[in-house]
Parts: structure tokens; sequence; C-alpha cells
């Protein structure tokens, strides 16, 4: 799963999948803004099959790849 989110993260920020690392926030580093969150919950949301209700998603809820990959296992 976390190969595919650094990808999904990467084709949305334009940043290369393997500077985005688990030790980052997405936000302070620039990769991901709120346009960008948009997209990459669609993306996610196709990739994995899930429904995401965007908006109940706070931005620390996902600010980082540990963050992220519990979101989406828990939705």
């Amino acid at each position: 799963m976390k190969e595919t989110l650094q990808e999904l993260i990467a084709d949305v920020s334009g940043f290369d999948p393997e500077d985005i690392t688990d030790d980052i926030d997405f936000f302070e580093e620039g990769i991901l803004d709120s346009f960008g969150v948009v997209h990459l919950l669609v993306k996610i949301e196709e990739t994995f099959g899930k429904k995401i209700n965007i908006a109940e998603i706070v931005r620390d809820d996902i600010n980082t790849m540990d963050k992220l990959i519990a979101m989406v296992e828990n939705v």
C-alpha cells in the first residue's frame, strides 16, 4: 500500500516517489496543498475502491505517510 500511495502522491504533486518518505510532512514540504489533497483522495478512492468523505478529512490526519496509510486502512 505504501508504494502505491507514494506513486499516487507523486502523480498529484510532481515529486519523485523516492522523495516521499515516512518522516516528512506533506504540507510543510509543499508536496500537497488543498487542491492536491482533493485530487489525491479521488485517486485513492479509484485505486483502492474506498469511499472517502472528503468533508471529514482533517489536514493533520493525513500529513505524513503513516497517517495517510492509517486513514486509508480505516475507511
